[in-house]
């Protein structure tokens, strides 16, 4: 029974909820938990911890599903298991609860048999797997609504659980965490500046920007238009995608020497107009010295470069050896692979992951030390392995250095950074090959065999 609820909730999981999410997959994943779950306890708790496991199970269940402090710990338990997740209180999922009792009904009943280990060895990997696929990915902050309440303060309302709201007392300018009452109007795209009625802003439909009218609405012009290039920055800045990103609402404020505009720009955060004209996109930060404090992951081209920088180190000092060139490319291959790997996965917080990026260092760790082995029984030359020391911190800058510049908007586009990489990458990698190839057609006799030149 207990493998039966472990398939339900793989099955549930894995296809049910991503095609029909609603109430009737999520109380399913309630009810097959809540068979798998004392199972799972009673294996640290002890054999004859059935019936403690049980009630456990129903205490922790309860606890998390009727307040919000169990929620907010569960959700930190199961990040740390499963990656960052978000378990919400719901006091209707009490509803499952009656499971326990079918729970405790199959372990009574399995008790007088004894259950071959091979199958613990399979329901258990399972049952981890089926549980943590039932916690639910955090869904972005999203900055949503804006309003002008009447003593003048600014007030963006968010997504977040707790302080869902940013306050402003000064147009704009500082802002700081709060709550404020939920908002009695309805998100608006438009809205004229008061006392000046032709000069009029709106939020584009259904994407990130923001127009301006001097007609009163009669035609429009960009006022803030995020470039392809920006808009692919933020994406991966927030990491949702460019389909998600979009302009929610905005509030026009009169101010002592003109007015300000502020957006709330989705998971974008917060975008400000000055009454000098100038568009401030804030982000998440609130601090004017530190607009743009959030800054792009480049963890992908940072591995990618890291790894071509350790294949440059390792091929120049290959190129140069005089005997063991086989086994020490093997090693190499083996130890990049393995460090690629073990940083791909430190980019996700998952438990298992994480356990291979250790298995990943460790046969990184192996292989360099076979690399250091064999490059010293192989003699390498001293001009080829001068070229793949200096070469390799050249790759590494070639690769990484044209991002870190998209990253800040030079270049305009990640293709851009792509290809300006390619091209610099080629260059160093040529003129190194060179290098070695002109200290082989000067030292020829690279078996070691003779130390000197024919007359």
């Amino acid at each position: 029974m207990t493998i039966t609820g472990v398939i339900v909730l793989l099955v549930n999981d894995h296809l049910l909820k991503p095609l029909w999410p609603g109430f009737l997959t999520g109380k399913l994943s309630d009810l097959a938990g809540l068979v798998v779950a004392p199972a799972l306890a009673a294996l640290l708790l002890g054999r004859r911890a059935d019936l403690a496991a049980t009630v456990l199970t129903g205490l922790l269940f309860t606890f998390v599903k009727t307040t919000g402090t169990g929620a907010e710990l569960a959700s930190q338990a199961w990040s740390l298991v499963a990656g960052p997740s978000r378990v919400l209180a719901d006091p209707t999922d009490l509803i499952a609860l009656p499971a326990l009792a079918l729970a405790w009904w199959v372990r009574r009943r399995s008790a007088t048999t004894d259950s071959p280990r091979r199958r613990i060895l399979v329901t258990v990997p399972l049952a981890l797997l089926a549980v943590t696929a039932t916690a639910a990915p955090v869904s972005p902050l999203e900055a949503v609504s804006v309003d002008v309440t009447a003593s003048g303060k600014i007030v963006v309302r968010t997504t977040a659980a707790i302080h869902d709201s940013r306050l402003s007392d000064d147009g704009g300018t500082t802002w700081t965490d709060g709550t404020a009452p939920a908002s009695t109007r309805t998100p608006i795209s438009a809205q004229c500046v008061p006392g000046h009625v032709t000069r009029c802003y709106r939020v584009r439909q259904d994407r990130l920007g923001v127009d301006q009218s001097d007609d009163g609405g009669r035609t429009w012009q960009p006022s803030w238009p995020p470039s392809p290039g920006a808009q692919d920055r933020l994406a991966r800045q927030y990491d949702v995608d460019e389909s998600s990103l979009r302009s929610y609402d905005l509030a026009v404020q009169a101010r002592p020497g003109g007015h300000v505009v502020v957006v709330a720009n989705g998971v974008a955060g917060i975008l400000v107009r000055d009454v000098s004209g100038a568009w401030r996109r804030l982000g998440w930060s609130y601090s004017a010295d530190a607009v743009q404090a959030d800054e792009v992951d480049l963890t992908p081209e940072r591995n990618i470069a890291l790894f071509l920088a350790v294949c440059m180190l390792l091929g120049g000092v290959g190129a140069g050896m005089r005997r063991r060139q086989g086994w020490f490319a093997g090693s190499g291959v083996i130890g990049a692979l393995a460090m690629y790997a073990a940083l791909d996965s430190e980019t996700h917080k998952v438990l298992l992951v994480n356990l291979t990026g250790l298995f990943g260092w460790s046969v990184a760790l192996a292989s360099g030390v076979a690399c250091v082995m064999f490059a010293w029984d192989g003699k390498p030359r001293a001009v080829s392995a001068t070229v793949g020391v200096v070469a390799a911190p050249l790759v590494h800058a070639a690769v990484y250095l044209p991002f870190r510049g998209w990253a800040i908007g030079t270049p305009e586009t990640h293709g851009t950074a792509a290809a300006l990489a390619a091209v610099l990458t080629c260059l160093v990698v040529v003129a190194g090959a060179a290098v070695i190839a002109i200290d082989a057609r000067r030292h020829p006799y690279l078996d070691g065999s003779s130390t000197s030149s024919p007359t």
